[in-house]
């Protein structure tokens, strides 16, 4: 079997191929009942046809062929490829019952109504059968399985099918069919009873299924069979009969939801709207249904019924209805989104505002119409001025829905109106929240902050005035932030408030640190005297950070102001706590003027700190054991810092002594000239020591006589003070010496100020005199502005104080 499946499949495939692109005959009545000896050839031959029933290059089979064809794929399991070849094959040769049977037990529904359309010409038996499948669950009230699901679905696509003219599941009915199968499926649709009827059964049984089944499938397909209609005189009548029943099925039934009843007339709207419309709809059936769907006893499905009325009145169906009295039944059902529909076509937007406020799932979205009416285009200034003063009327009630987003929609659009605004809303919260969010952009999230207005400092102290009632924690962070207050009207809401902190946040911001401390220091000392009263844990004093803070900027007696009451208000309610039940707070109140006592000593001297803390009754009466910590605390902060301070000054000599080091390398290292001749006389000049000329040699290279070079700078002599200078790199710069206004503006990277001198051992003493005292200055600047420059730039080192 292997061998002959592996070596003799492939090559036999291809010659049945072969043959049966040439020779139906031979192939099926000669060759075929050779190979049904052999049950792999016979498998292969028959699964070889099957691409080629696919795509129709075989359309006829033999009888036993066929036969064998579907029993080999049913045993096989291959079902699939059943209804594949079944749909695309000619089968007036099939035992029809049988192949029909066989389709519905294996749920080839496609199949199966290929069928019957093809064998018989019969397109209402498939019909019946799928509705007698789908029909019991869904009359007894049972939830469909998926296969019924799928049934259901195929029962409508085909349906649509049929209507249109196409066959199902592909191709299309003959043309001398279609009308006949048309009215078939028409008549079966419409009939009251169905074949095997009970008499419990409700009449028109087939399309109050279909209804049941999905609603508005069913009714978009009889819209795509409408459109079809043009003068067929026979089809409007059809059409006309089953709207009627429509509208008897599902008006007077309590069976149907209001949403399948809203699809209905959704449906029948449209239907209406068509400018060739023949349908005949009695206008009492829509007021039947609007009462339906605005009851207002009917609190059940409340959305679901707006929203279909609301479709309803979208496609055209408000022509069917008296629009007074339907903007009547909706403000009394509460659909507000009605309302906002009718009043949107008259241009009634300030109405539309009482909607919006009415509605409490679509409050939130007020504000955005509100701000798009008055902002966008499209909009009468006078239809945007009753929308603006409708706002105004009802800002107490956007406050109340959303006040970070009132307080945008103020700044933009009720700039100028922000005073009467706060008069008119008469609640203190309710102010509180509003002005929160207009003066403070931080609590608006996600908002524009440059919509923030500036405003008069008196709202801006009302507004720390309610912080002060409503929210005391924010007070602070909102005075840091803010600078819009005036500080006396400020500091007088927070005493009243007895909000000390902030009280004393004010009085440093005002240059009172002192008064700062005191309110801070008493705060502390209320505390601490509770404490020991009580013997509870101790907490952290409030508004150490700021003492240190404005400590820095305090002279030395300042600074003892402010610390050693501070030390003294720490240590004066230890001495009320006796016994051994006090001992943890004692404990903590010593570990707590311990962290004091650190911080102090980065400000204060540690002997008067020291000095303090022994004439102390707490600590002087006591033996040293007992003060042995506070001291070790501030003798070991005492030796960090000079630690400390000793390494920066170790670092900082080390840097100075390399950067000096290699400055005085770079300044006294030899010179040697570039040419052997005076830049400026061109004379070779005298290597002999007995010579009596005098050389300046420049670092840059170039040498000169020295009376040259005087020659050179006589007309500035008796104006500067001499500098010396390259007379040649000046001159390449474009600034001669003698042109420039000071010694300072002549110092570029180009000219060289560092120079030395050559001259003869026999200068006579008075030559000599003149020649030191002339260049003892002049070499001594050039030496110090050369060495200023290489210092900055060439030798930087580490350190960064120069």
């Amino acid at each position: 079997s292997f061998t002959v499946k592996h070596f003799v499949v492939r090559p036999f495939r291809h010659i049945c191929i072969t043959l049966a692109s040439s020779g139906m005959d031979l192939l099926f009545n000669q060759i075929y009942p050779r190979l049904v000896e052999n049950s792999v050839a016979r498998g292969v031959f028959l699964e070889s046809l099957e691409p080629y029933i696919l795509s129709e290059r075989i359309g006829c089979l033999t009888a036993p062929v066929m036969r064998d064809l579907l029993s080999y794929f049913q045993e096989n399991g291959m079902m699939d490829s059943v209804e594949g070849c079944l749909v695309h094959m000619d089968i007036t040769n099939l035992d029809i019952q049988q192949v029909v049977q066989m389709c519905w037990d294996n749920q080839l529904y496609d199949a199966m109504i290929y069928v019957f359309n093809s064998g018989m010409n019969d397109y209402i038996s498939p019909m019946e059968k799928l509705f007698q499948a789908i029909g019991l669950p869904l009359r007894e009230g049972k939830p469909l399985t998926d296969e019924h699901v799928v049934m259901g679905n195929k029962l409508l696509v085909y349906i649509s099918c049929c209507l249109a003219g196409r066959a199902y599941p592909l191709g299309d009915i003959p043309e001398d069919l279609v009308p006949q199968v048309k009215n078939q499926v028409f008549e079966f649709l419409i009939r009251l009873h169905s074949v095997e009827a009970a008499q419990e059964e409700e009449v028109y049984p087939y399309i109050r299924t279909l209804l049941h089944f999905d609603t508005r499938e069913f009714l978009n397909v009889l819209a795509l069979t409408f459109e079809d209609f043009k003068n067929d005189k026979q089809a409007l009548e059809y059409q006309q009969r089953i709207v009627d029943i429509l509208l008897k099925v599902m008006v007077d039934n309590s069976d149907f939801t209001p949403s399948q009843v809203g699809c209905l007339f959704t449906f029948l709207a449209r239907q209406l709207a068509k400018p060739d419309n023949t349908l005949f709809v009695n206008r009492k059936l829509f007021d039947q249904v609007l009462e339906f769907l605005c009851s207002p006893d009917d609190d059940s499905r409340h959305t679901e019924r707006q929203q279909v009325l609301l479709e309803l009145l979208q496609v055209g169906g408000v022509v069917q209805f008296d629009e007074g009295r339907l903007l009547d039944l909706a403000e009394k059902a509460e659909f507000y989104q009605i309302c906002e529909f009718m009043y949107d076509n008259k241009h009634l937007y300030d109405k539309i505002v009482d909607c919006y406020l009415k509605d409490p799932l679509r409050k939130e979205e007020l504000f955005n119409y509100i701000h798009n009416i008055l902002s966008m285009p499209g909009y009468s200034s006078e239809e945007k001025q009753l929308v603006w003063v409708k706002a105004l009327q009802h800002i107490k009630d956007l406050v109340s829905i959303n006040s970070a987003k009132t307080a945008e929609l103020v700044a933009v659009h009720f700039a100028d109106e922000v005073q009467s605004i706060v008069t008119s809303l008469q609640d203190d919260y309710l102010v509180f929240q509003f002005l929160k969010c207009l003066l403070n952009p931080s609590s608006r999230d996600g908002l524009i902050p440059h919509t923030v207005l500036r405003l008069g400092p008196d709202l801006h102290e009302l507004l720390v005035d309610l912080l002060c009632q409503f929210s005391p924690q924010q007070v602070t962070a909102f005075l840091k932030t803010s600078q819009d207050y005036r500080l006396e009207e400020a500091i007088q809401i927070t005493e009243k408030h007895k909000l000390h902190e902030a009280t004393a946040y004010l009085l440093e911001r005002k240059g009172d640190v002192q008064g700062a401390f005191e309110v801070l220091l008493q705060t502390l000392k209320g505390k601490l005297h509770k404490l020991a009263l009580e013997g509870s844990e101790a907490d952290k004093p409030d508004g150490e950070e700021r003492r240190q803070r404005s400590s820095h900027g305090l002279n030395q007696q300042q600074r003892e102001a402010l610390w050693f009451p501070l030390l003294e208000a720490m240590m004066s309610p230890q001495k009320l706590l006796k016994g051994a039940d006090t001992k943890h707070t004692s404990e903590a109140l010593k570990e707590l003027t311990m962290k004091v006592l650190n911080s102090m000593s980065s400000f204060i001297a540690p002997p008067a700190i020291i000095q303090r803390i022994l004439q102390d009754p707490v600590y002087g009466k006591g033996k040293l054991a007992e003060i042995q910590g506070l001291i070790l605390g501030m003798l070991e902060t005492f030796n960090y810092e000079q630690t400390l301070l000793e390494t920066t000054t170790n670092l900082l000599n080390s840097d100075l002594h390399w950067s000096l080091s290699h400055l005085r390398k770079a300044v006294s290292r030899g010179l040697h000239p570039r040419q052997d001749h005076c830049n400026i006389c061109l004379q070779q000049y005298k290597r002999r020591q007995e010579s009596e000329e005098e050389i300046i040699i420049f670092s840059c290279g170039h040498l000169y006589h020295c009376q040259c070079l005087q020659r050179k700078e006589a007309g500035v002599l008796s104006e500067r003070q001499y500098s010396w200078s390259c007379y040649k790199c000046t001159s390449n710069q474009g600034s001669r010496p003698a042109d420039r206004p000071s010694a300072e503006s002549s110092r570029s990277r180009s000219t060289s100020l560092a120079q030395t001198k050559v001259m003869s051992t026999h200068c006579g003493i008075v030559a000599e005199a003149h020649r030191r005292k002339m260049l003892t200055e002049a070499t001594l600047d050039a030496q110090q502005t050369q060495a200023w420059d290489h210092f900055r730039t060439l030798y930087r080192g580490p350190s960064r104080c120069f």
